[in-house]
């Protein structure tokens, strides 16, 4: 009897270890993608070879976008990545609990992680690359909208823009085909806002992009609407996929898009006994539609009913 409630006791605490081991993976992640991007605009907007063979703002533009969309689809394609879901994003993480593939109790600290992991990319790449990052043209990476926007047209904007990435991502994770496709998906449409919107709003569509480089900048004038925007655009998204796509769930809140070993989504896993969180709360999402009874069952069981 002993024995038996201290297994209990053990898969109780198991979501938990594993919900925090992920987070930090988060946090680890944010932080080389801001260092990474923060070194990016160092070397294509700051002064270097490349910003003198190509002065024109919008090419320059560009290669940002490229390379940005490179280095996220290799996050998210990374072990770490496989692991916690590649968020990196406050507004990807509140997409994937609305699909109903993530625990609201993770939603909190993959954003705190997300954020601090800006910050302490931003000033790595600060230690690593000299007072070069924190003057103009670099200043940090830190955004700021074109000096014709508003703040309720640059609110509008990073709201739609985010809506839009986020109902293309879910509907790829919906499909089980294309589903795998999706780092490439996400570091591309990441990629073509930086191209487009980065001289009228910047292109941020993630709150951890801009969090980092204006906390540690102090240009904090925009942060509230870069901050709060793609968080509306996420749940509008969420709420659009379910009316798209009223009858296919989405599949996996791992934006890498298969099993964090590289399986298809539709390959049967070769263990049931899994503890993750995060896996718990997609399969009780699927199983709404069968029996509402066993998604309260199979939460409770978890100790994640929210």
């Amino acid at each position: 009897m002993n024995e038996s409630l201290d297994q209990l006791k053990e898969a109780q605490h198991v979501p938990l270890a594993q919900l925090a081991r992920n987070t930090a993976y988060e946090l680890i992640l944010t932080f080389i993608l801001l260092f990474g991007v923060t070194t990016i605009v160092r070397w294509v907007i700051g002064p270097s070879l490349i910003s003198r063979s190509i002065p024109q703002i919008h090419a320059e533009l560009v290669l940002v976008g490229a390379g940005v969309a490179l280095l996220l689809a290799g996050l998210i394609l990374s072990p770490m990545g496989r692991a916690s879901g590649g968020h990196m994003n406050p507004a990807i993480s509140l997409a994937m609990w609305r699909f109903g593939v993530f625990p609201g109790a993770g939603v909190v600290p993959y954003s705190i992680a997300q954020l601090l992991g800006s910050v302490l990319g931003v000033l790595a790449a600060r230690v690593v690359w000299g007072q070069v990052v924190a003057e103009p043209p670099v200043v940090y990476a830190v955004l700021q909208p074109g000096p014709l926007w508003s703040t309720a047209e640059l609110f509008t904007a990073e709201t739609l823009s985010m809506a839009v990435i986020v109902l293309i991502v879910g509907m790829c994770l919906a499909e089980d085909r294309l589903a795998p496709f999706v780092p490439w998906v996400v570091g591309i449409l990441i990629g073509m806002a930086i191209a487009v919107l980065g001289t009228s709003t910047g292109g941020s569509v993630n709150p951890a992009r801009q969090f980092g480089p204006a906390a540690v900048s102090g240009q904090t004038h925009f942060l509230s609407v870069y901050l709060l925007a793609p968080m509306l655009g996420a749940v509008i998204a969420a709420w659009l996929r379910q009316t798209i796509q009223h009858r296919r769930a989405v599949l996996t809140h791992r934006l890498c898009g298969t099993h964090p070993d590289g399986r298809r989504l539709s390959d049967v896993p070769a263990s049931h006994g899994t503890h993750d969180p995060a896996e718990h709360a997609g399969a009780a999402s699927r199983l709404a539609s069968a029996s509402p009874l066993a998604v309260v069952h199979r939460q409770q069981c978890c100790g994640f009913a929210s």
